[in-house]
Order: structure tokens, then sequence, then C-alpha cells
């Protein structure tokens, strides 16, 4: 009876601290003032009280600031701020989406890389990429050479395969080159929509996400939002 009578509170802090959490993931200048150090938890407590009861299906009054607090306290550490360095390329940086995309992997052998070879040569002007690691090959293409591009590969022995993705290309400055964790910023933006990326190719200056089709708005939202934060921060500094 004792444990009865303590786990309604034990479930009400899981949720507070769950609401708060969900709140800052979707608010990437929060997780930035909370990793750089200068956000003021009483004045942030007070602002996401409202949201915070929302989630949890409660009234306002019903959630308590300082518990709030106590749940940003705890998230203190879980965000990392971007260097100046990576803060530059991202702001420079460009998204697009390609809806309506393919991808493929297959087997890599000698045969069906003389498959690839000759689909990208007798597709130049199509959209096409392909990554290769020690013993596979993924192709990420138009959704409309599905068919065509199974076919050919028929022969070989075709590991995993899906339709209807979206392919979000970030364009960057040739600086992301020399500046280590831009990528790596990208990949946590879009793992706090909860958004998952099923395929990434990196081609010269341009990073590919493949997500479901399902993910791409948010997907492509994600990144916006995140390209556009770091240019404010850049022309008000």
């Amino acid at each position: 009876m004792e444990l009865a009578k303590i786990r309604p509170e034990l479930a009400k802090d899981v949720s507070i601290n769950r609401a708060v959490k969900e709140e800052i993931d979707s608010d990437f200048s929060m997780q930035d003032a909370i990793a750089r150090g200068y956000v003021n938890i009483s004045a942030l407590s007070r602002l996401l009280a409202p949201s915070v009861a929302r989630r949890m299906k409660v009234r306002v009054k019903d959630v308590q600031e300082v518990a709030v607090a106590s749940a940003l306290k705890r998230l203190r550490g879980a965000y990392s701020a971007a260097s100046p360095d990576v803060a530059r390329v991202i702001g420079a940086s460009i998204v697009n989406v390609r809806t309506h995309v393919s991808r493929l992997s297959v087997e890599k052998t000698k045969k069906t890389l003389q498959t690839i070879s000759s689909l990208l040569s007798d597709h130049q002007e199509d959209f096409i990429q392909v990554s290769e690691s020690l013993s596979s090959i993924t192709l990420i293409f138009d959704q409309r050479l599905h068919k065509k591009v199974r076919r050919a590969l028929s022969g070989g022995e075709i590991l995993d395969e899906g339709e209807e993705c979206a392919a979000l290309t970030v364009h960057s400055p040739d600086t992301i080159m020399n500046t280590p964790g831009c990528v790596s910023v990208f990949y946590d933006q879009l793992s706090r929509k909860d958004v998952n990326v099923e395929d990434t190719v990196s081609c010269y200056t341009d990073t590919i996400m493949v997500v479901s089709m399902k993910d791409a708005s948010r997907a492509f939202e994600a990144l916006t939002e995140l390209i556009g934060e770091e240019q404010r921060k850049l022309e008000e500094s």
C-alpha cells in the first residue's frame, strides 16, 4: 500500500522531466542557451510552464515551476554549443529537399561495380548518388528509376532497399572540409526532432541525408530552423 501511494508522484516527476526535455528539444535557441550556460533557469521555468502543462495534459497551476527548474538543471550537459567556426559554416549553408527518392544497397562485387558504372554513364542528368564501403554499395536515386535500377542489379545480392523516401541536401561553403563537427550538428538537429536518417552520403561540400517521406517536411523545417538560427546569431554579432 505504501508503494501505491508513492508511484503516482514518481510518475508525475517522470512526466515533467520528459515534457521539459521535449520542449527544449524542439527549440534550438533554448538548447544553445543551456549549452552556453547563459540561460536564466527561473525565467525559463516560468516561460515553459504553460507548454509543459499542455504536454502533460494538466492545468498550468498543477505544474510547479520548481519542478520545471529541476528538470532543466538535469539537462545541463545534454546539449553542446557549436564553435564559432562551425556556426559560420552552418549559417552559410543552404538546404534543399528532393522528394520521391529510392535507395538500394547491394553486395560489392566486380559485376555490381560494372553495372553501377554503366547506370551512372546512362543517367548523367538524373539524380543518382553512390556510397561505397568494403563490402557493399548504396545507391540513392529518383524513385522513377527504381524498377530499372533493381532490374539491372538483380544479378547481385540486394541487401536492402526502400522507396517513398526524401533526400535532404545541405550545400555548405568549402570551409566545411576543414571544420570538424559540422555534419554532426545536422544529424543532432534531426535526432532532436525525432527524425530517423535512413542513409547518408557526403560529396565534397554537400551532405545528403535520406529520410522517409512522412518525415520530409519535419526534417526540412528542422534544418532550415538550424541554419536560420545560426544566421541570426552571426548577424547580431
